[in-house]
């Protein structure tokens, strides 16, 4: 049995995840705009807009700083037993799917990762579903290939 490797999200991740804050300033600039009309015409109050004005810097400012860290501390491995992803160091999250559990793997990607050449890997089991975000497409294949490998193995051991 060969020791399982942790496995780190490519480089170009951050350009997505960069692409996605600006996604939430372009958002809260339409939402600031139609708080600024309803401040207009229906007479709100204007703190209302000025909240909303410091949520349009502070939101994707946050998010935007956050890349890094981000990036960091997101990482994947796969055993015999468990699919093991974790996020996060100061506020950590920490997922093992069993392995006998998994019940499907899907390859998707959206027009912002197939543009960076990278796919999303979804682990589903009965009651829930997990993503890799951002793998390139070899490494998600095969990654597919061997959860799906194992899991088989998995359950013709249980029966």
């Amino acid at each position: 049995m060969e020791q399982p490797q942790t496995h780190q999200l490519p480089p170009r991740i951050k350009r997505i995840w960069g692409f996605s804050a600006l996604g939430s300033l372009l958002a809260l600039l339409v939402l600031d705009g139609l708080i600024w009309l309803a401040y207009k015409f229906w007479d709100w109050p204007l703190w209302l807009v000025i909240f909303f004005l410091i949520l349009t810097v502070i939101e994707p400012t946050i998010e935007t700083g956050l890349i890094p860290y981000r990036y960091r501390f997101t990482r994947y491995q796969i055993t015999d037993l468990a699919v093991e992803m974790q996020a996060g160091f100061i506020f950590q999250k920490r997922v093992a799917i069993p392995i006998a559990r998994v019940q499907n793997v899907t390859l998707n990607a959206g027009p912002l990762l197939q543009w960076q050449k990278l796919t999303k890997v979804s682990i589903a089991t009965a009651a829930t579903s997990h993503d890799i975000e951002g793998l390139e497409l070899p490494e998600a294949e095969r990654l597919r290939e061997q959860i799906m490998r194992l899991a088989q193995e998995a359950r013709h051991d249980q029966a």
